[in-house]
């Protein structure tokens, strides 16, 4: 697991890269403030429950929750259930959106 920071994330967005991004954060937190990304919450990953991104596999899955403690830990489980390239965003939504203010 690599860390990946919000300008290099909003550069890439802002690029109109091919982005395949994760929030590990609960439904409720998701429906607060999000980007865009495919919600699974760390529960649920940990459980294995990661069929909607087993596709995700062998590509660049950046992956942020609200201030990155939960991300690197479903980066840490995605490692351990075959995913080659996971990215923990350093700082989660809480830096994406003072990023942005």
């Amino acid at each position: 697991m690599e860390n990946i920071s919000v300008q290099e994330l909003k550069q890439r967005k802002d690029a109109s890269e091919t982005l395949y991004i994760l929030d590990v954060r609960e439904p409720h937190e998701y429906a607060e403030v999000n980007m865009g990304a495919l919600l699974i919450p760390l529960g649920q990953v940990a459980q294995g429950q990661i069929d909607a991104i087993e596709d995700w596999k062998d590509k660049e899955v950046i992956v942020h929750c609200r201030s990155g403690v939960r991300s690197a830990t479903a980066c840490m489980v995605l490692e351990q259930l075959g995913f080659t390239n996971t990215k923990n965003l350093a700082g989660g939504i809480l830096a994406w959106e003072a990023l942005k203010a």
